[in-house]
């Protein structure tokens, strides 16, 4: 059975999240986009915990029902420990077979630090010391780094990360079989380091609200179960983890480095130029990930291992139809147009990925249609995010002659190319 799985998200019991993060809203969304295969987030909170075990029924093998939609059981660690003579701040996703599982997890996670503050749960837990407890508990548990570059919390992270996974994992390196690249580095930034050729990498939206799902997926083959899934994963198997769906990482936050008090955006060249010192106020500037990629590369862009599974750069349809119009997503003509859309092609992964050209201006707006082909095709500009500010996109030089909206992104911006 081909699926889309989204394999990173925060329950509402999570800071800074939508109260419709909860079952209702997330299995309403998945439908929506199309995804198949959602995970819970949030597993080591008792209130989070209560509603799963009341709400979810089981499914397929380590996977739980919801109103259609399976759910896989996550949750987003926080470790912030010294090691190596450096204050390190880790985030990492764990899934678990079963609320069985679970149950013993947050048992020993509890003796540890408070689970109830947070649906991401900080703790001053070494993440070695994390993959001890969890892989003791079920050898069936997997690790997974989180947004492996974002500066601030990941495991390569400019900030406070390491320069390898077995620095940070010491002797259960050898468990970690996948990392999530995160929305401001695709797949073919990863290539460039032969140390993560037996590595997967996998995509997902680590989503605060349900519109947000899908903003990056993994699309596989398989039977519907945990085993399969993760089993996919782990082999790299191009028959049955067929591709990821991306951001253009220069679309996410981290991308570039910078300092964005002083609306300072800097190239890794440039950064280089200036020792990595605000030209504003003088202070150092945000390493980004596209510096931190380059630092840590032995191989030269362009190169593409043998094993590497395929990727999709894609822009969700809520923004290309707000850039299409020239309005912003969260405004009643924009959501108008996509659930108008979703309702007329069946989902937006439909839309995006399968939906022929033909089909698409038949049955959509021109200036909808276009803007899509024109994604597909690559054809867009964006002025790279960095220091914790989103990039800005621009599908279309000037607005759609379609559209009776005007404006669109500031043409004072300097946008680059970025082809698929």
């Amino acid at each position: 059975m081909k699926y889309i799985a989204d394999l990173h998200i925060h329950s509402k019991y999570s800071r800074a999240t939508s109260p419709q993060m909860d079952l209702e809203g997330l299995a309403h969304w998945a439908k929506l986009k199309g995804i198949d295969v959602v995970a819970t987030g949030d597993f080591t909170h008792p209130a989070w915990v209560a509603e799963l075990k009341k709400k979810l029924k089981p499914a397929e093998d380590g996977f739980y029902e919801y109103n259609g939609v399976r759910f896989i059981l996550s949750v987003e660690i926080s470790s912030i420990y010294s090691k190596g003579g450096k204050v390190r701040k880790i985030h990492n996703l764990v899934f678990a077979p079963s609320l069985e599982i679970v149950e013993k997890i947050n048992f020993e996670l509890n003796k540890i630090g408070n689970l109830t503050a947070d649906g991401r749960p900080i703790l001053g837990l070494d993440a070695e010391k994390l993959a001890e407890i969890v892989f003791n508990i079920s050898k069936y548990c997997v690790i997974v780094p989180a947004h492996a570059w974002t500066p601030w919390f990941s495991i390569f992270g400019s900030k406070s990360g390491f320069d390898t996974i077995e620095e940070c994992f010491g002797k259960y390196s050898k468990y970690i079989f996948a990392i999530e690249t995160g929305l401001s580095s695709d797949p073919a930034m990863n290539w460039r380091l032969s140390m993560l050729d037996n590595i997967s990498l996998i995509s997902c939206s680590d989503a605060h609200s349900p519109s947000k799902l899908g903003r990056e997926v993994c699309v596989f083959e398989t039977e519907l179960s945990y085993n399969a899934m993760f089993s996919a994963i782990r082999h790299k198997n191009p028959s049955k983890f067929l591709f990821t769906v991306e951001f253009f990482p220069e679309e996410g936050k981290y991308h570039y480095d910078g300092h964005r008090d002083c609306q300072i955006r800097w190239t890794p060249k440039e950064t280089k130029a200036h020792n990595k010192l605000c030209s504003v106020c003088g202070r150092p500037v945000t390493v980004g990930v596209m510096h931190r990629v380059d630092d840590l590369a032995d191989r030269s862009d362009g190169f593409r291992p043998a094993t590497a599974i395929p990727f999709k750069s894609m822009i969700p349809l809520q923004e290309i139809i707000a850039e299409s119009k020239g309005r912003g997503v969260g405004t009643k003509a924009v959501q108008e147009a996509y659930h108008s859309a979703v309702q007329k092609l069946r989902t937006e992964f439909k839309i995006l990925l399968e939906t022929s050209a033909d089909e698409l201006r038949a049955a959509l707006l021109p200036e909808i249609a276009d803007g899509i082909i024109k994604v597909r095709e690559g054809k867009v500009s964006i002025a790279p995010g960095y220091d914790g500010e989103f990039g800005k996109i621009k599908i279309f030089s000037e607005p759609h002659p379609a559209s009776s909206a005007s404006g669109g992104l500031g043409t004072s911006l300097h946008f680059m190319e970025r082809g698929i």
